[in-house]
């Protein structure tokens, strides 16, 4: 089979034109910076997982929901929240999401007893729940569309960044000044930042000045754009795909802590640092996978897919074999290669999203793939692996966990059998011909 090319129309109108490069990447620098405040925030409380479970005498159950609980607002609100986002205005709705969240973080620090904590979860949910998808449309806005894997998947690391230096830092600070300040810690960076993204990104100057009215206008006619959310198969299977493997990568971030503190015997600053460094593998891996989706795809757009399937069944395949290993150095490495490879998956199905998506609405769009990561993966994992723990133990959950990878390889595989045509569809401008070496405007 011959090569298989597309034209640059393949990935819809080009939104950064116009738009200084040094200014791109630090409107990225601040809406990174505001991204791993949000998972410090989110994240901290499994650090301190071991010192509120002797504290209030908690079940793993409990634990699990208050993790959860975050998961579940983000997932059920992230759509509501990012139309009203691209119609109120993305800079001032970021900036009130972040002091919501911050807040929020603020009243977990002062909960005197379990509700306490779980309505003050519930509200950094509700602050957190469109961030992640507002954020990554500003991104993708002001960067070149090649650069679209590698800029979501760098800018997707950020939580993960977050939430190592969430787990190390509330490590840290609880275990020498207690885990109520722990919560404080992560509440004052997120207000800071707050305070000085409205003053740095405005509003008009993260929209292409090359965007005009008449081009706007004929591309909404052409493409009905908050159809093209949903209205293929490929884009709906990658949202359900990446939300399914997220299952698996969020479980491991949200208990790993727990995981080590039981059956490695570390004390919580330990257990907090050493997850942290196999979570901040997992952060580099998302970004060197998310290149490699950039430089291999160029010209062969399914090898995004491809890469992807890979990914879910190369992190099965070495997370099962290390969760059959017994405690020692040997497991902690094949966790961490496992998790390298296993969150590898959120670049090439973020610009798989951007690609079969309207860029007039891709806040919606990737709120929608944030609703299948949290509601399929980040909220539904931890919750899942919480109650089997209750039953089997954390080991043993752990070791059935990675088999939810393979479902999601499945559904991708179903999302590229669909991907090309698909794509032609959403532009109406190229012919895919899968056994010539060019691609033909009609």
């Amino acid at each position: 089979m011959g090569a298989h090319q597309f034209t640059a129309h393949t990935s819809g109108v080009d939104t950064s034109i116009g738009i200084p490069r040094q200014y791109a990447w630090f409107i990225f620098a601040l809406t990174f910076g505001l991204l791993i405040s949000d998972y410090m925030s989110r994240q901290v409380l499994n650090a301190v997982f071991p010192l509120i479970k002797s504290e209030w005498v908690l079940s793993d159950s409990q634990l699990g929901l208050l993790s959860g609980i975050v998961a579940l607002m983000v997932g059920l609100l992230t759509l509501p929240l990012s139309i009203l986002a691209d119609r109120f205005g993305r800079v001032r709705s970021l900036t009130l999401m972040a002091i919501l969240w911050s807040v929020a973080t603020l009243g977990c620090a002062l909960a005197e007893n379990y509700q306490h904590m779980l309505i003050a979860r519930f509200m950094v949910g509700v602050g957190e729940a469109a961030y992640g998808s507002v954020g990554i449309a500003v991104v993708v806005a002001v960067f070149p569309r090649e650069m679209r894997a590698t800029l979501a998947s760098a800018f997707m690391a950020g939580g993960i960044f977050g939430s190592f230096l969430g787990m190390a830092l509330g490590g840290v600070m609880a275990e020498h000044f207690g885990w109520r300040w722990a919560f404080g810690g992560m509440a004052l960076f997120g207000l800071v930042l707050a305070f000085l993204y409205p003053i740095v990104v405005k509003e008009k100057r993260i929209i292409s000045p090359n965007l005009t009215h008449s081009v706007e206008k004929k591309s909404v006619q052409n493409h009905k754009p908050l159809k093209t959310i949903y209205s293929s198969r490929s884009v709906v299977a990658t949202y359900i795909g990446s939300g399914l493997q997220l299952f698996v990568g969020g479980s491991v971030i949200v208990w790993l802590p727990s995981y080590l503190n039981r059956y490695y015997g570390m004390s919580t600053d330990t257990a907090g640092i050493t997850a942290a460094i196999i979570v901040l593998c997992s952060a580099v891996g998302t970004i060197l996978c998310g290149m490699l989706c950039d430089r291999l795809g160029r010209d062969r757009p399914d090898r995004k897919v491809s890469l992807a399937i890979g990914y879910c069944l190369g992190g099965c395949v070495l997370l099962s074999i290390a969760f059959a290993l017994s405690a020692g150095p040997a497991q902690l490495v094949l966790i961490g290669v496992g998790m390298f490879i296993a969150i590898g998956t959120n670049g090439p199905t973020s610009a798989m999203v951007a690609n079969l998506t309207h860029h007039s609405v891709h806040s919606t769009a990737f709120a929608t793939l944030t609703l299948a990561n949290n509601l399929l993966g980040l909220a539904l994992g931890p919750l899942v692996i919480g109650k089997v723990s209750d039953v089997i133990g954390l080991h043993n959950a752990f070791q059935l966990m990675p088999l939810i990878s393979i479902v999601a390889a499945a559904v991708l595989f179903y999302a590229k059998c669909h991907y090309h045509r698909d794509m032609e569809r959403l532009n109406g401008q190229v012919v895919w011909q899968p056994n010539s070496e060019h691609s033909v405007d009609k």
